[in-house]
């Protein structure tokens, strides 16, 4: 049996016909499913639908033998214990960091070398402004980023940016690229070992369907 995790959300939405294609059909809508675990046309494989931080260590783990996560999960989580096998150019935005509108210009050199940053990549963040010289407190939140900056939590934001509309309508503006983001195919490196002939159809199809 081979357990493929997919990411909530945008990723599982854009998986979804890219694993039909495949010939990888779930047998129920995962989108509106409460059950945990869904069996697909294919009998051997099967689906589990999680939270995207989490498909990292399902994989790590084993509880998972293969996983689609977001390029930016993968970074944050640090990626130790998994194999990065295909990026399957789903779910593509990028990672920026995002201001009050109008505001970068006046601010001056003193701002950007200590800042409030708001995020819930914190280890991408980190690394991103230590590269720059830049010393940044990072305020660790889970969602609603883009009130930071407009309560006086914090000077900026690093979040992903698809569109811009939402930036747009809290009165910022992505100033700085951070990362671009897709989604990609991952495997636990035992199961490509123990399960290779099983995995490798799997993986086959979805890299083809990718190159499409």
């Amino acid at each position: 049996m081979v357990t493929l995790a997919l990411s909530k959300g945008r990723i599982l939405e854009e998986s979804i016909p890219l694993l039909e294609r495949a010939g990888i059909v779930p047998e129920e809508d995962l989108t509106q499913t409460r059950r945990l675990i869904v069996g697909t046309s294919v009998p051997d494989i099967r689906l589990v639908v999680i939270r995207a931080a989490d498909v990292p260590t399902y994989v790590r783990y084993g509880a998972a033998d293969l996983g689609i996560a977001g390029k930016d999960v993968l970074l944050e989580d640090g990626g130790e214990g998994l194999y990065e096998l295909a990026d399957l150019g789903i779910a593509a935005c990028r990672l920026m960091v995002a201001s009050p509108a109008g505001g970068t210009g006046r601010e001056g050199a003193r701002a950007w070398t200590r800042l409030r940053v708001a995020t819930k990549y914190v280890r991408i963040t980190e690394r991103y402004f230590a590269s720059r010289g830049i010393q940044a407190d990072i305020i660790h939140l889970y969602g609603s980023m883009e009130l930071a900056p407009l309560v006086g939590l914090a000077d900026r934001i690093v979040d992903l940016v698809s569109s811009g509309r939402t930036l747009a309508a809290n009165g910022l503006e992505a100033t700085d690229h951070v990362l671009d983001v897709s989604a990609w195919l991952v495997a636990n490196p035992a199961a490509m070992k123990m399960k290779y002939e099983a995995l490798r159809p799997v993986i086959a199809s979805l890299a083809k369907e990718r190159g499409k």
